[in-house]
């Protein structure tokens, strides 16, 4: 029995000897106050050690039960099994609640002690800034919004994220990306008045219905377009051309129909187009022919506008109004019970070409010109002492700390030869490529204070401090308020410390947070790719797509903004809806393209596990997928990922035989390979129970050809059985310190940007265990903050 149980425990022989010590002795170890709870252990483990079994790949023969801490790495496995309750698997015996939380519950204390006597902080890699940071920083430093993603390639990911420094590697074509880069960012925020006319296309998708208004940042009373932030680097005269959505044969889509388009600059009109409807006299079919390919071709306008990033929109007036609840879908598409459908193809903008500087007048005065021209030079006497002033004040900002003269004089020199032309704003912007292709600004880089030995834990300076908190919870730099508080030594104040994490929270910066950090780890990033089938879904469009991503965005900003327990992101009776989705989910008397705050009354919609988005991320393009939606669900709710499949394991069968079976019968065939049953038996059960939505999030009673009623049912591996996503959620809440760890392993990976060890556990526990009992997110972040993985590092070894 001992073999068998420790088979199916993995790890755990210390947990077999316990329950052994327990049954042989009492009920409960905890009924005996005469033996010590780690005598008792080590009486009846001495047998089980001797035999020198190996498990999982590690020698647990060694393990003594009295020197936890000596085995850490050991144990902390062993923890996350117990309190996932893996051991022993369903249908063996296992000790009761309080034996089981007992053995846990001193393994931990155990631990935690340890750590708090001499923590491990780990020793963080040397981070280079990941496209998103590099972004957000030159936003920070210069006021200049640049397209991160037209000049850098994407990052790799590592442990869920792509903040991870092990896996920031840099090449030769990355650092010629950087430098090209460096050169049109610095010319772009000092307006370079030699900057040739370019062309910028903004392309709006094809499969995205226009019908409605599609962002807040146009007018009221429009429809379709789309808006536009653009970087104009000089004062000058632009292009803006238009044109309109074709069909597969190239003729405009509606150009029938009489319409109005408005184009509009930082939201005052600049132009009225009328298009389309009926043209004068009597065309020829060649003639009509060609108009309806070509009746775009003069909507242009030719403006003169002032330097700096603004908007542009170009959208259509609404002609009528809608009546409520009509919704009209394409010629050709299937609309879902009771939506309206549309007799014409519907028309939009295609795309959106923005053109210039002609005539260039100069750089004029930009928010990006302030904020580095700190000074201006009155004369060629003073240019020098000016230049270093504003070198001095980039250089503080970009590099995270105060600037030595070591720091400046290299800047100095390149401002010396890029102004020796006469041109002091040139010399500025030599030194300003410098500044920005350097390993001081794209790499964070903490150094071992001198007077440490090595191998031993240490506090980071503040400074260090700043950099770390300003990128965990802005991605960004940090602004002249926490600089200037770390260098006066005030960060180390735990008041002035929480104060400056509330305040950064607040901060409309905070957002990067919740889309790098949320996007990640609710896997949003990959809904762009899914394409689901359209020959089986035909209404799932780019609206859908984006109303999907758009609902889970709200949705966990609101449990940041708002600050509430992250049990919410379970348990929550509210979510964000417009008319499209909505529609989507059945829900009635929604309307408009706006998203609102609803109550949800349907229990199968609370929380993440009822929102389309994670449905369908955890989905195929054809189908469901249990597995990959039981995988998310031990992954990122449970914090208990199953191990990687072995190699050459075949995929399902999809073939005409298996269409006729529902996922489940499927499964099952699949399960039949002994190398695929033992990771399905914890990953299926758990997506079962989410079985009745579809692989886009709609829900269904029915499954396969034969229209078979589904079956939602399953059991951990503990044995708890449930049905449906209301019972497995709510099992999941039962589980809530279980979570509430995972989600606080997940953040912390993001904060530290380095995977979590087993010696970083202890802190996660007391971190979650300070939140208890609302778990609130300021509670959980602060937590975060004030950790010794965070605040701490690990000198070199020697």
């Amino acid at each position: 029995m001992l073999r068998t149980l420790l088979a199916g425990m993995g790890i755990a022989l210390a947990w077999v000897c316990y329950t052994q010590a327990a049954n042989q002795e009492t009920s409960s170890p905890v009924a005996q106050p005469a033996l010590p709870q780690r005598a008792l252990l080590n009486r009846y483990c001495v047998t089980c050690h001797n035999e020198k079994l190996k498990t999982a790949g590690l020698m647990l023969d060694k393990m003594d039960v009295e020197k936890v801490a000596e085995g850490a790495p050991v144990w902390e496995k062993v923890i996350r099994k117990l309190r996932a309750g893996q051991m022993p698997p369903a249908g063996m015996p296992r000790p009761d609640k309080a034996t089981y939380d007992s053995f846990a519950t001193y393994l931990e204390t155990e631990l935690d002690s340890a750590a708090e006597a001499q923590p491990n902080p780990g020793r963080p890699s040397i981070y280079r800034l990941n496209r998103a940071e590099y972004t957000n920083a030159i936003r920070d430093l210069l006021a200049v919004d640049v397209d991160g993603r037209s000049m850098l390639p994407a990052d790799d990911a590592a442990y869920g994220f792509d903040n991870i420094g092990a896996v920031l590697a840099v090449s030769p074509v990355l650092l010629e990306r950087y430098m090209l880069a460096a050169e049109k960012i610095s010319r772009l925020a000092i307006g370079d008045p030699t900057i040739p006319p370019v062309l910028e296309t903004y392309d709006v998708p094809d499969n995205l219905r226009q019908e409605d208004l599609m962002s807040e940042e146009l007018p009221f009373g429009s429809r379709g377009g789309i808006a536009i932030r653009h970087n104009f680097p000089l004062d000058g005269e632009y292009v803006i051309r238009f044109r309109l959505q074709r069909d597969n044969l190239g003729a405009i889509l509606g150009i029938d129909k009489s319409k109005q388009l408005d184009v509009r600059l930082d939201g005052t009109r600049i132009k009225l187009f009328k298009i389309g409807g009926e043209r004068k006299g009597k065309p020829t079919d060649a003639e009509q022919e060609k108009y309806v390919r070509t009746a775009d071709e003069g909507l242009e306008v030719r403006i003169p506008v002032k330097a700096g990033t603004r908007l542009v929109g170009i959208t259509f007036l609404k002609e009528t109004v809608k009546p409520e609840g009509v919704f009209r879908y394409p010629a050709g598409i299937v609309a879902p019970a009771g939506a309206s459908v549309g007799e014409e193809d519907f028309e939009g903008i295609a795309s959106v070409t923005i053109g210039g500087p002609y005539d260039a007048k100069g750089p004029g005065e930009t928010a990006s010109r302030s904020k580095i021209f700190v000074c201006r030079p009155t004369g060629s006497r003073d240019e020098e002492s000016c230049a270093k002033k504003i070198l001095s004040t980039l250089g503080r900002r970009a590099y995270r700390r105060p600037v030595t003269d070591e720091d400046v004089q290299p800047l100095l020199d390149l401002y010396k030869a890029g102004s020796s032309k006469g041109r002091f704003e040139a010399g500025i912007g030599m030194a300003l490529e410098r500044i920005l292709a350097g390993p001081e600004f794209l790499f964070r880089v903490e150094r071992d204070p001198e007077n440490v030995p090595p191998n031993t834990a240490y506090r980071i300076s503040d400074l260090e401090l700043a950099s770390r908190l300003s990128f965990f919870l802005w991605s960004s730099i940090p602004d002249d308020e926490l600089l200037d508080l770390a260098e006066k030594g005030k960060l180390q104040n735990p008041a002035v410390l929480e104060q400056q994490v509330r305040r950064m929270l607040a901060d409309s910066r905070s957002e990067a947070l919740m889309s790098n950090f949320g996007g990640q780890w609710l896997y949003l990033r990959n809904l762009r790719t899914k394409v689901p089938d359209p020959g089986l879904f035909p209404n799932f469009d780019a609206n859908l797509r984006e109303a999907l991503q758009r609902e889970t965005e709200l949705f966990f900003k609101s449990i940041v903004r708002e600050d509430r327990s992250v049990l919410d992101l379970l348990a929550a009776d509210y979510t964000f809806l417009n008319e499209r989705l909505a529609r989507h989910y059945g829900i009635p008397n929604i309307y408009g393209s706006q998203f609102r705050r609803v109550r949800l009354n349907d229990e199968m919609r609370k929380g993440l596990l009822g929102q389309g988005s994670i449905l369908t991320v955890t989905s195929y393009n054809t189908r469901t997928a249990p597995t990959l939606r039981g995988k998310w669900v031990l992954e990122n709710i449970l914090g208990t990922p199953p191990p990687p499949p072995p190699p050459d394991v075949p995929s399902l069968k999809d073939n005409q035989e298996t269409k006729a079976l529902t996922m489940r019968e499927r499964m099952e065939e699949h399960r039949k390979n002994p190398a695929c049953a033992s990771c399905h038996k914890l990953m299926d059960p758990l997506g079962f129970a989410l079985e009745n939505f579809d692989a886009i999030g709609q829900w269904r009673t029915t499954s396969g050809a034969a229209k078979t009623p589904l079956d939602a049912s399953g059991e951990l591996p503990d044995g708890t059985k449930f049905k449906g996503p209301t019972e497995l959620r709510n099992i999941l809440l039962n589980k809530r310190e279980q979570f509430v760890g995972s989600f606080t392993e997940k953040l912390l990976t993001y904060a530290l940007g380095r995977g979590v060890e087993y010696y970083d556990f202890p802190a996660i526990r007391k971190i979650t265990r300070e939140a208890a009992p609302d778990y609130r997110w300021s509670s959980l972040t602060l937590g975060i903050v004030k950790s010794a993985p965070f605040q701490m590092r690990r000198s070199q070894e020697p």
